[in-house]
């Protein structure tokens, strides 16, 4: 993967122009030290977001909360997510790119430790809320600035860094379980993972250099014009785009938020068999990097359309066959490969893509908070469901049909107008 980008995507102050003219290029050895800590920066991430799951029935029996509760518990900090996106899609066109990034590992780590202090369910909504600012922060900081310097592997870049995250949704689960019965509590997995966090960012200081996230192309010389991308960042590509996101947002973090408690309270898997179910999910976004390959080489809009109506069969599987242990891990893998490794992946740089080369930090932010928005609510909701017609009608009504609704939403999307579209 090279960093030979032909477009601008960073829009920084001239100041920062100036300084990236005079900066001497990056050795390979420091991009990938760089690109390394990014990678496992993310991870973290999603073992922040994941590990809360596999623990909810403990924190539910702890604090006493519903199942309604709970499973707004689970997806809230998505609202956090989404609240942080378009702000940082906007401060990422005209700001320092590491900045943003440094600080918000340092807010989702700090809110991650805060949990295990919540004294109810206010306060808890509050941190995890907090967490989730800051993992939407990432989010947009991470893919802005690696969109721009891996252009033209986009999506492959996008799936390595989808492979990070699909690790961190792999061990959180078998990690967090083994502390809280290795040490009798729930809070330990909160306070080892908030502090790797925070080492992560020290370390990022140091060894990710700006030549990195705060890569611009204005200087290269390019042949590619993007006239028939539209002028404006909120066009049919990026509105279908959104449309897609929030469902298949509410579908995905549906299924991820309440899946541990349906293995736990409908099949009565114990903890450590949910755990391991649960980690089969990171295992099959492992499949990101194929995701992301296939993405750059493709119809990206049939390949959502596919992914989608895989996961839709996939959901049919796991709500209605009873199974057991190895076959759930089977279809959590499958659910993880099409949902974490395909779907995810592809839908961000799409809506990169769906915008012309200053718009790319509005894409990612416009991104962050479309897909991570309304899944804030979608455990409540699927907890409401669950309560009216019971786990099956429940996950047939959001994680089978939904994704049904993205595919229509799709068909509205014209590859023909991406802005890397050969002409």
């Amino acid at each position: 993967m090279t960093h030979a980008a032909q477009v601008d995507t960073s829009a920084v102050p001239a100041d920062g122009t100036h300084q990236e003219s005079t900066r001497p290029p990056l050795s390979r050895a420091t991009i990938g030290v760089g690109f390394l800590l990014i990678v496992l920066s993310y991870m973290v991430n999603a073992m922040d977001r994941q590990v809360f799951p596999p623990l909810l029935p403990n924190i539910r029996e702890e604090y006493g909360f519903s199942l309604e509760q709970g499973g707004l518990l689970a997806t809230n900090f998505t609202l956090g997510m989404a609240l942080a996106g378009l702000p940082a899609g906007y401060l990422l066109d005209r700001f320092r790119r590491k900045t943003i990034l440094l600080s918000s590992i340092v807010i989702y780590s700090l809110g991650t430790m805060a949990t295990p202090l919540a004294t109810g369910f206010a306060d808890m909504t509050l941190y995890r809320v907090v967490s989730g600012f800051g993992e939407g922060m990432q989010s947009a900081a991470i893919f802005a600035a690696m969109g721009a310097f891996f252009a033209h592997r986009r999506g492959l870049a996008f799936g390595i860094i989808g492979v990070g995250y699909s690790v961190g949704v792999f061990i959180a689960p078998l990690i967090g379980v083994h502390l809280m019965g290795l040490h009798g509590t729930w809070h330990s997995p909160f306070y080892l993972f908030g502090t790797a966090g925070l080492l992560i960012a020290a370390a990022s200081l140091f060894l990710v250099k700006a030549g990195l996230t705060e890569h611009s192309t204005e200087k290269v010389v390019s042949a590619r014009t993007y006239d028939h991308v539209p002028a404006s960042a909120y066009n049919r590509n990026t509105i279908a785009l959104t449309v897609h996101a929030v469902v298949s947002g509410v579908a995905i973090y549906g299924f991820l938020g309440l899946y541990p408690t349906y293995l736990i309270t409908s099949l009565h898997y114990s903890a450590e068999q949910a755990a391991l179910a649960m980690s089969f999910l990171g295992f099959g976004g492992m499949s990101a990097v194929l995701g992301g390959w296939l993405g750059d080489r493709v119809n990206q809009r049939n390949l959502l359309i596919l992914s989608l109506l895989a996961v839709s069969a996939v959901s049919v599987c796991v709500y209605e066959t009873q199974a057991p242990v190895g076959l759930q891990c089977v279809f959590a893998f499958l659910m993880g490969a099409f949902g974490l490794g395909f779907i995810y992946p592809n839908t961000n740089s799409a809506m990169q893509r769906a915008v012309r080369p200053g718009q790319i930090g509005r894409a990612s932010g416009l991104f962050v908070t479309s897909y991570y928005g309304p899944a804030a609510f979608s455990g409540l909701l699927f907890a409401a469901l669950v309560d009216s017609y019971g786990w099956s009608q429940a996950g047939l009504l959001q994680v089978t049909f939904l994704p049904l609704v993205s595919v229509a939403a799709l068909v509205f999307v014209r590859p023909a107008l991406f802005n890397n579209a050969v002409r």
